[in-house]
C-alpha cells in the first residue's frame, strides 16, 4: 500500500512539472542578457548530476570552437538558485537559448550530443 501510495505522489509530481514545463515562460529575462550582444545558450544543471559534467564538457569545448559567436554558460542550482526560478527550470539538464536580445527562442529538457547542440545552433542561426 505505501508503495502505491509514493508511486501515485511521484506520478502526480512528474505530471505537475511536465505542466509547469509545458506552460509559456517569460520570453525577457531579467538581468540575464547575453553579454557583447551575442546569442547565448545557458546549461541549467547542478555539479553532481552525471549527464550535467557531460554536457560541461561538451560547453567547454563550444566556447573553445565557437565562443566568438556564442556565449556558453553553466547555470548550477546551488550557485544561481534565481535563474532557475526565473528561466522556471525544473529538471535538469535543461539548455535555454536565447537570442542577442535575450529572449528565449528555444530549450531543450535532457542531455545533448556536442553534435546536436552545434545543429540546434544552426538552425537557431547562431552560428555558420
Amino acid at each position: 500500500m505505501k508503495f502505491l501510495r509514493h508511486c501515485l505522489i511521484g506520478l502526480t509530481c512528474m505530471a505537475l512539472g511536465f505542466l509547469v514545463v509545458g506552460q509559456p515562460w517569460a520570453t525577457q529575462a531579467q538581468g540575464a542578457a547575453p553579454a557583447n550582444g551575442r546569442p547565448a545558450l545557458y546549461e541549467f544543471g547542478s555539479k553532481y548530476c552525471l549527464p550535467c559534467k557531460e554536457m560541461k564538457q561538451i560547453m567547454a569545448d563550444l566556447q573553445t570552437s565557437h565562443g566568438d559567436q556564442v556565449e556558453f554558460r553553466m547555470v548550477y542550482v546551488d550557485e544561481e538558485k534565481p535563474l532557475f526560478e526565473q528561466y522556471k527550470i525544473m529538471l535538469i539538464p535543461t539548455q535555454v537559448f536565447l537570442d542577442a536580445n535575450g529572449k528565449e527562442v528555444d530549450r531543450h529538457i535532457g542531455a545533448l550530443a556536442k553534435e546536436e547542440v552545434i545543429q540546434k545552433l544552426k538552425e537557431l542561426k547562431f552560428i555558420h
